[in-house]
C-alpha cells in the first residue's frame, strides 16, 4: 500500500466508524465478562465467606460453652462433613499448634477472609486445594482458623482472568485489522468513483464507473451513477444537436433576410420595394416565432408554469381544442373523430395541456394527408387520464419517434411543411412538467400520440 493510501486509510470514516465499533465491541465484552465473572466466581465466594465465617462462630461458640476440648473433638468431627474439604487451624496465644490440618497459615490475623494455598500429597500424588478461611480469636486470645476448599472456583477465576484477557486481545486484534481491511477496501470503490468524477470532470463523458457485479450497495450505487451519467452525456448530446439545430434554423431565415434587405436597398421601383419589405418582414416573424418557442420551452422546463395549477375540466378543454382546429381540418377536407369521456378532470395548467393538445392536433391536420381523418380519445382509469390523438398520414418510422421530440428535428421528407420544428419539443416539455408519459406509436396507418397523467 503506497504511503498516499495508507495516510488515506488512516484518515478515512470507515477506519473511524470500525474503531468505534472496536471500542463498542471491545467495552460490551468486558461488560459481559463481568457479569459472567460476579455470577460465576464473585458470588459463589461471598457465599462461601459467609458460610465459614458462620462455622467459625459455632466453633468460637462450642469452645466458650464446652471447653477447648470439645471444640477440638468438633473440628475433628467438622473434617468430614460439608461438600467442600474442610480446613482448619488452632493456635494457642502463645503460638503453640493445638490441631491443624493447613500446611500453613500467616503469622498475623486474617482480616475478613483469604485464600491460602493448601496442597495436599498422598500417594506420592499432590493434591491441589485453595482454602478459603477467616479467621475467628477466641476468649483466652487463641487463634482459629477455619476454612473450605474453594479450588474449582478459583479455577474458574483464573480462566476467566486468562480467558477474557487472551479473548479481548485477539478480538481487538480482528476488529482493528477487519477495520483497516473494510476501510482499505471500501476505500478503493471510492477510488474507482473519484477517478471516474474526475476524468468526467475532465471532459470524458462516455467514462463509466466500473461494477464488480456483487451486487452490493457499492454496485447499486455505482449503477445509479452511471444511470446518471449516461442522462448527463445525453443531455450534453442533446444541447450539442439543438445548438447545431439552432443555428442551422437561424441560418436560411437570416440569410434571406439579409438578401431580401440587400436587394431593397438597389430597388427601383414602389412594387419591388413593397415585396422584399415584405420578405423581410416573413422572415423576421419567423425568427420571432422560433426564438419566442425557444424561450416557451424555456420558462416550462423550468418549471414556472406550476403556479397555475389547479382542477381542469379536461372533457370541455379537449372538446374546445378540437373546435378551434374544426375549420382547418374541414379546409383540409378531413374530419375529426372524437370519443371523449365525460366528467375527466385532473390537477394540471389549463393553458399549457390546451397548448399541447392544440400542438398535437396541428401536427395531426398537416401530416395526416387531404382527405384524412384526425382522432381523439380520451379516458380515464387507475388514476390515469390517456389522451391519445391519431392521424392517417405516412406515421413516423420507429427510429425517428423519440426524435421528433427534439427541438427543430424533422423526420426526412417533410421539410417542406410549414412549422419551427418545435412543436412536439413543447409537448414533450408540457408533458414533463406535469410528471407525465409521452408515447409515439403506429396508428396503422399514420401516427398516434398518446399523453398520459
Amino acid at each position: 500500500m503506497s504511503a498516499p493510501r495508507r495516510h488515506r486509510v488512516w484518515r478515512s470514516l470507515t477506519l473511524r466508524l470500525g474503531l468505534i465499533y472496536v471500542a463498542l465491541f471491545l467495552t460490551s465484552t468486558a461488560a459481559m465478562f463481568g457479569a459472567a465473572y460476579w455470577i460465576g466466581v464473585y458470588q459463589p465466594l461471598l457465599h462461601e465467606t459467609e458460610s465459614v465465617r458462620v462455622e467459625a462462630g459455632d466453633l468460637a461458640a462450642i469452645d466458650r460453652a464446652a471447653g477447648r476440648d470439645a471444640l477440638l473433638r468438633a473440628l475433628e468431627a467438622r473434617r468430614s462433613t460439608g461438600p467442600r474439604r474442610a480446613f482448619d487451624a488452632l493456635l494457642a496465644p502463645d503460638g503453640k499448634v493445638l490441631l491443624a490440618n493447613l500446611p500453613s497459615w500467616p503469622d498475623d490475623p486474617v482480616p475478613g477472609w483469604a485464600l491460602l494455598e493448601a496442597d495436599a500429597y498422598k500417594g506420592g500424588q499432590e493434591r491441589d486445594y485453595e482454602a478459603l478461611v477467616v479467621e475467628q480469636r477466641l476468649d483466652d486470645g487463641a487463634r482459629l482458623i477455619v476454612g473450605r476448599d474453594v479450588e474449582d472456583i478459583d479455577d474458574r477465576d483464573e480462566l476467566f482472568t486468562i480467558g477474557s484477557a487472551w479473548l479481548i486481545v485477539i478480538a481487538a486484534a480482528l476488529a482493528i485489522g477487519g477495520s483497516i481491511a473494510m476501510s482499505s477496501a471500501v476505500g478503493q470503490r471510492i477510488d474507482m468513483v473519484t477517478r471516474t468524477a474526475r476524468r468526467v470532470m475532465a471532459g470524458s463523458l462516455t467514462e463509466r464507473i466500473p461494477l464488480r457485479g456483487t451486487g452490493d450497495d457499492f454496485d447499486e450505487l455505482s449503477e445509479t451513477l452511471n444511470l446518471m451519467l449516461g442522462r448527463i452525456e445525453e443531455s450534453v448530446e442533446s444541447v450539442r444537436r439543438v445548438s447545431d439545430n439552432v443555428a442551422h434554423e437561424l441560418r436560411t431565415p437570416l440569410a434571406r433576410l439579409h438578401a431580401d434587405l440587400d436587394e431593397l436597398r438597389s430597388a427601383e421601383s414602389d412594387d419591388e420595394r413593397q415585396q422584399l419589405t415584405e420578405q423581410a418582414v416573413a422572415e423576421a416573424e419567423r425568427l420571432q416565432a422560433i426564438f419566442d418557442a425557444l424561450l416557451r420551452i424555456a420558462r416550462i422546463e423550468s418549471g414556472r408554469h406550476l403556479a397555475g395549477v389547479k382542477p381542469v375540466d379536461l372533457t370541455t378543454l379537449l372538446h374546445d381544442a378540437v373546435e378551434f382546429h374544426l375549420p382547418d381540418a374541414e379546409e383540409r377536407g378531413q374530419r375529426i373523430e372524437s370519443r371523449i369521456a365525460p366528467g375527466l378532470v385532473m390537477e394540471a395548467d389549463r393553458n399549457l395541456i390546451f397548448q399541447a393538445v392544440s400542438n398535437l392536433l396541428d401536427n395531426a391536420g398537416k401530416y395526416g394527408g387531404e382527405g384524412g381523418t384526425i382522432g381523439v380519445t380520451a379516458s380515464a382509469a387507475g388514476g390515469t387520464v390517456r389522451i391519445a390523438i391519431s392521424d392517417t398520414g405516412p406515421g413516423i418510422a420507429p427510429e425517428y419517434r423519440e426524435r421528433v421530440k427534439e427541438r427543430f428535428f424533422r423526420v426526412p421528407g417533410t421539410g417542406g411543411q410549414p412549422g419551427t420544428g418545435l412543436g412536439l419539443a413543447i409537448v414533450a416539455a408540457i408533458v414533463a412538467l406535469h410528471r407525465g408519459r409521452i408515447e409515439i406509436g403506429d396508428a396503422g396507418p399514420g401516427t398516434e400520440v398518446v399523453l398520459s397523467f
